[in-house]
């Protein structure tokens, strides 16, 4: 009796042993300890027992170390080791075979680390999303494997789901419980148009991170395109009268401001009108027609000359500012003149010699992964990757820093105001409190307007580009503020009709005044 229920226990034992050491176990096992688990599946994963010829997601080869290998764990992932690699891995043992071991895991089993604030700063860290959520996990021989002068090779197939991707390795935290963080040290990434090659130095758990995408459905999609189209219609009606309008104030009351605006509004009526029809002509004519040549041109020209004349109200509403508005230079008005014409004819001369324009096609894939095409006028995009760097420059990096520049000079219109109205005891004075109450909200109001106002001549709406990437609701925003900006002008020049009421108040100096009177005018 004893010894029947003494062979029961053991076998028992043993068969539950053994279930523990078949690969698919390995990592389930693992988690269970409080440490770091990837240790114990470094060392594990080494020496468990295959179930059956093949196992999904884990490959072990047995391979001659004086040779590369390709070891491919699921149709999507493939790793190519060096020779050099292996010979390393298996140390000083004569046996000349290595075991190579390839796996893919869930990424939600790695658990990152709070940022490090103290001495300890991780340069190389890196955060996103990991693409599929899996972690390619490479282990050969039986010693680590670092600083190679071959680097390793782990190819992640993605069929163009994503644009960009970088290649990162698990790298524990020093407190020992399991967490880390993701490092690109030692570890370069190329895109090849359907795979990320990642070239690393040495062996890990390897995965490519890529910024969540903000999808957006078909319908959706419809939408915002009317409100473009129909924006945009109506920015070219309204800019078209605000043009008359600032041309009849010049007439009657020639001021540097008025003439600026005047500018400005010119070239944004420009921008929506070559974008409307850029767009419907991409529609009708051929990738090769001069025709789509030419309103890429246009439309680049606009975009440039739209930015420059911002650039510049941004820069004239600082000389008010900081010379007290009393600017006196000669020919102001020809030299600004030449600033934002001139450049934008000179960039879109350059690569119009370069080639660069023509039917520029946009690729979208909406929520339910169903891809879209859009065609515009614009520039090729087909052209060669060195002129990306006149996209980026033109259309990225100097509205960037226009828009950032204006910011700045918002930022000292607000001071500005602040200023005044504290010392005039409109703000933060409690003197009176009860009698100026009312004036306070009603002072309050007009520089909020003013203010508001001055942000839409200033092109601060641009800015709003950044909350397109995590949110629908910010597409929708930017494309309302920026397709409708002709609107926003004509309400402007509306305002600018009225003429500044005096103030007689005695308590209100010369320079309230001058300022009162210039964001009037700005």
């Amino acid at each position: 009796m004893w010894i029947t229920f003494f062979l029961v226990t053991i076998f028992c034992f043993s068969m539950s042993q053994a279930v523990a050491d078949y690969c698919e176990n390995v990592l389930q096992e693992c988690l269970k300890r409080p440490t770091a688990w990837t240790r114990c599946y470094e060392d594990k994963i080494m020496t468990c027992k295959p179930r059956g010829r093949f196992m999904a997601g884990i490959r072990q080869l047995k391979v001659d170390s004086l040779q590369e290998v390709d070891v491919s764990p699921t149709h999507e992932h493939r790793v190519h080791i060096p020779s050099s690699a292996l010979q390393r891995s298996r140390g000083n043992v004569p046996e000349v075979e290595v075991l190579v071991v390839a796996s893919v895991i869930n990424s939600s089993h790695f658990k990152l680390s709070p940022r490090s604030k103290g001495r300890q700063i991780q340069f190389h860290r890196r955060e996103g999303t990991v693409f599929r959520g899996s972690v390619l996990s490479v282990k050969a021989g039986t010693l680590s494997v670092n600083n190679l002068q071959q680097p390793i090779k782990l190819i992640f197939r993605h069929d163009k789901e994503v644009e960009n991707g970088t290649c990162v390795f698990w790298a524990e935290s020093a407190m020992g419980n399991g967490t880390g963080y993701w490092s690109t040290e030692g570890c370069e990434t190329s895109n090849t148009g359907n795979e990320f090659i990642c070239s690393c130095n040495h062996l890990s758990f390897f995965a490519v991170l890529v910024n969540p995408q903000l999808s957006v459905s078909k319908s959706h999609s419809e939408t915002l395109s009317y409100i473009t189209y129909i924006g945009s219609a109506l920015s070219v009606v309204f800019t078209f009268i605000s043009l008359i309008i600032y041309i009849c104030l010049h007439r009657r009351r020639p001021e540097k401001t008025t003439n600026l605006h005047m500018q400005l509004t010119g070239a944004m009526l420009c921008l929506h009108l070559s974008f409307l029809l850029s767009c419907f002509s991409a529609w009708l004519l051929n990738e090769d027609s001069p025709v789509c040549l030419v309103l890429g041109l246009i439309l680049h020209w606009s975009l440039l000359a739209t930015f420059s004349w911002t650039a510049l109200e941004g820069f004239h509403l600082y000389l008010l500012l900081s010379r007290v508005f009393n600017i006196t230079f000669r020919k102001y008005l020809l030299k600004l003149s030449l600033v934002g014409w001139g450049f934008p004819t000179l960039v879109a001369v350059i690569c119009a010699i370069s080639g660069v324009y023509g039917k520029y096609t946009l690729h979208m894939r909406d929520a339910k992964l169903s891809n879209t095409t859009a065609h515009i006028c614009w520039m090729n995009s087909e052209f060669p990757k060195k002129h990306l760097i006149t996209s980026f420059i033109t259309t990225v990096a100097f509205p960037s820093l226009v828009v950032l520049f204006n910011a700045c000079v918002m930022g000292l219109v607000v001071f500005k105001l602040w200023g005044i109205r504290r010392g005039s005891g409109g703000f933060g004075s409690n003197t009176g409190w009860k009698k100026t109450n009312k004036n306070k909200g009603w002072n309050l109001w007009k520089d909020s307007v003013k203010v508001l106002g001055l942000s839409l001549v200033l092109g601060l709406p641009w800015g709003l580009t950044s909350i397109t990437y995590v949110s629908l609701p910010g597409i929708y925003v930017f494309t309302i503020f920026n397709s409708c900006q002709g609107i926003f002008m004509f309400l402007w020049s509306l305002a600018l009709t009225r003429k500044p009421q005096s103030n007689n108040n005695s308590s209100t100096d010369t320079c309230q005044k001058k300022l009162t009177t210039s964001l009037n005018n700005s």
